[in-house]
């Protein structure tokens, strides 16, 4: 489902997403759909609103909660970065791999 797709579908302000970066050290992001993929250097979620990377060293996700739509990524926290575009998944999702 494409952004559009899910703005038409979601009554204006229903999507609420928050992003809460402590000392470039520890990212809390919640409002996410599912974890693309990841190693020490990027994190790709998507997320309500797109899709969100997250550069830096050393990063590792330390919360994964599928009830509260929530994950930490802690490491060096370089850049955020948003995507509107949909990229093709290759093989399955962290989620994916878990709950199969």
């Amino acid at each position: 489902m494409t952004l559009e797709e899910r703005k038409n579908t979601n009554m204006p302000g229903n999507i609420i997403q928050n992003l809460v970066l402590e000392n470039r050290g520890k990212l809390s992001i919640s409002g996410v759909l599912d974890v693309l993929s990841f190693d020490d250097q990027i994190v790709m979620v998507e997320t309500e609103l797109g899709l969100l990377t997250v550069k830096g060293e050393e990063l590792r996700i330390n919360k994964l909660s599928i009830d509260t739509s929530e994950v930490v990524v802690e490491g060096d926290i370089y850049s955020l970065s948003y995507s509107e575009k949909e990229i093709e998944k290759k093989g399955t999702s962290l989620l994916g791999k878990i709950f199969k």
